[in-house]
């Protein structure tokens, strides 16, 4: 009891502090990570993520530090993606959006190569500006799919690969590194990570847990499929990985009035009177709908959030509430000045303030809107490893 009344002491100072001040987080766990990059104008989130999750990776199995290009597999998965589009004449999500498993398929089929070998910026930007781009290579593949010939002519996949190369660069065969001569594919090889040892875990109740389903979303074109676990674990496995050293690839959706990119910070507010007490049910109970949310996601101190639970995940998704807008990397825990749960998460927006490019997501979002996690399979808890595979 002593101890309860210190930690409500505690967290009544921190309140008021964070009145003035806003959050305060401590970090926790964290484990070591490459620097932060830069998207910019371009939906390739899944690339910029996964590429740094597998970053991480090298270097957790004694690998060195090193930056791998993102645009060597946007060019490849574009080619692939482009391919299918026309096969399927259009019924596919033709855009620059994927998912993480792009990345580990397009190194076991093209290999991988260091960031300075391959930049893939061949059209006068020093940071990824894809506008024209995916104009292009959309009108590109619909007029091909409307077919004026009656057939398809040999030529067009070579179209094709001429205007990724005009845009992104031709692909090196061999190239150089650190002393060493390589090409993409025995660069991956020369890697201590293997593409197999990794898969993607969800948690939804339209398909059986413990059996692997093809993830219904727009940018899943490759269609994929993930392991589907209870949300209590899927959690534990990502806190089975950051207590052991690995990072997890984050799909999720930060479309929400409780993600703030100028605060970088992610929280799911309580707003239901049912679960207050006292004041604040009081309170809440005679303010207008304008004036709850100006509370709710004023974001200026930490305050109760809403229990997650099964049933909550599932509306969302089956209401478009919950989307697969974005790919992260979550690189640790954290806690705000009140004890309250966070993961620390890297992002690839740049270095920017206030946490130079990293967010606080706390525990409860992430339990209501992850669309999918990556791991290494070895960072799967056994009892649950053995359920799924």
């Amino acid at each position: 009891m002593k101890k309860l009344f210190i930690t409500l002491v505690v967290c009544l100072l921190a309140f008021n502090v964070a009145e003035a001040k806003g959050y305060k987080f401590t970090d926790g766990k964290l484990v070591p990570t490459t620097s932060v990059k830069n998207q910019f104008r371009s939906g390739t989130c899944w690339c910029f993520s996964a590429l740094s999750y597998l970053e991480n990776e090298i270097m957790r199995a004694g690998g060195e530090e090193m930056d791998l290009s993102e645009m060597w597999i946007v060019r490849n998965v574009y080619f692939e993606k482009a391919v299918k589009y026309v096969r399927l004449h259009g019924a596919l999500n033709f855009a620059v959006g994927g998912a993480f498993h792009d990345v580990t398929e397009g190194i076991k089929k093209y290999g991988i190569v260091p960031q300075e070998v391959y930049e893939g910026l061949n059209y006068g930007t020093e940071l990824p500006h894809f506008n024209e781009i995916d104009a292009v290579l959309k009108a590109y593949v619909d007029a091909i799919i409307k077919n004026p010939n009656k057939t398809l002519t040999t030529a067009w996949q070579a179209g094709l690969n001429g205007i990724l190369d005009a845009y992104f660069g031709k692909m090196p065969e061999t190239f150089e590194y650190k002393g060493k001569s390589y090409t993409p594919q025995s660069f991956a090889a020369s890697l201590p990570i293997k593409m197999d040892d990794y898969v993607s875990l969800s948690s939804f109740t339209h398909h059986p847990f413990y059996s692997s389903f093809v993830i219904e979303v727009p940018d899943n074109w490759m269609w994929a499929s993930v392991y589907n676990v209870p949300l209590e674990e899927m959690m534990a496995v990502v806190d089975n990985a950051l207590a052991n050293n690995y990072s997890i690839g984050w799909a999720s959706d930060v479309s929400e009035k409780g993600f703030s990119r100028t605060k970088a910070i992610a929280i799911v507010p309580e707003d239901n009177v049912d679960n207050m007490s006292g004041t604040d049910a009081e309170r809440w109970g005679a303010m207008t709908e304008r004036e709850r949310n100006e509370a709710l996601y004023s974001f200026d101190k930490p305050g109760k959030e809403k229990k997650i639970d099964q049933k909550m995940r599932q509306e969302a998704y089956d209401n478009y509430q919950t989307t697969d807008d974005h790919g992260m990397v979550i690189i640790g825990t954290a806690t705000d000045q009140c004890g309250n749960p966070y993961f620390k998460v890297k992002n690839s927006w740049g270095v920017r303030p206030p946490y130079d490019g990293y967010y606080y997501f706390s525990r409860p979002f992430v339990e209501y809107k992850t669309m999918s996690i990556m791991v290494n399979v070895n960072a799967i808890p056994a009892e649950i490893r053995n359920k799924i595979l």
